[in-house]
């Protein structure tokens, strides 16, 4: 597991923001997806890695998983 930097918090915080601007939240999506709320905190502060939790992040604040998470891409930590 990576450690999340400043930028890495920052977005975090920017994604609950956007979140809560759309009425939803990071539990409310947890709940939909039957996982913990900590898995998404931690692919939220890109500390871990699931395409399936990016795609419905990403999905919740219209954007594409690529571009509301730049390294897409890039391997890390990842969860099932």
């Amino acid at each position: 597991m990576r450690t999340p930097t400043k930028a890495d918090l920052d977005a975090h915080e920017r994604l609950k923001a956007e979140l809560r601007i759309r009425g939803t939240s990071l539990a409310q999506i947890s709940r939909d997806l039957g996982v913990s709320d900590s898995a998404l905190t931690l692919v939220g502060k890109r500390m871990c890695r699931s395409q399936r939790i990016e795609k419905a992040l990403a999905l919740a604040v219209g954007a594409s998983p690529e571009d509301l998470f730049p390294d897409f891409q890039e391997e890390g930590a990842i969860m099932a």
